[in-house]
């Protein structure tokens, strides 16, 4: 089973939405420029002022792999990392689930889901989108 996310200071927002089945990412209060992942000051301002904006879930992929050998801890089969563009404008890192590695290309319209972890938490995946925006 997938292993549970570990829990920090600056990341707890992000993994308890999760548990809500909702995507959120930390913003600057100052400049409005999304950050993710999550970080104590914002690169921008330098602040420490922080908001959280929930995310639509929905993006596209950048690129992707996919371990072969040695498998990946916790996986029967190795996943499938994606690095994602949300619609909204930032960059995260997941993996993709519904798909085989051969029917994945950069490109590829995604939106978010949530896995549940060997623990009972959630974190979020992606699978194909279900229609093209």
């Amino acid at each position: 089973m997938r292993p549970d996310p570990i829990m920090r200071l600056d990341s707890a927002f992000f993994w308890e939405a999760a548990e809500r089945n909702e995507l959120l990412i930390q913003k600057c209060a100052e400049t409005d420029k999304l950050l993710h992942p999550p970080r104590p000051m914002s690169p921008y301002s330098h602040s420490t002022e922080k908001v959280y904006e929930k995310m639509s879930g929905k993006g596209k992929i950048l690129s992707f792999a996919q371990q072969v050998t040695p498998g990946a801890f916790g996986f029967e089969t190795s996943p499938v990392a994606i690095l994602v563009a949300l619609d909204e404008g930032v960059n995260i890192v997941s993996s993709l689930e519904g798909a085989d590695i051969d029917d994945v290309f950069p490109g590829m319209r995604v939106e978010v889901d949530f896995a549940e972890t060997s623990g009972g938490k959630k974190v979020p995946v992606f699978r194909p989108a279900k229609e093209e925006s």
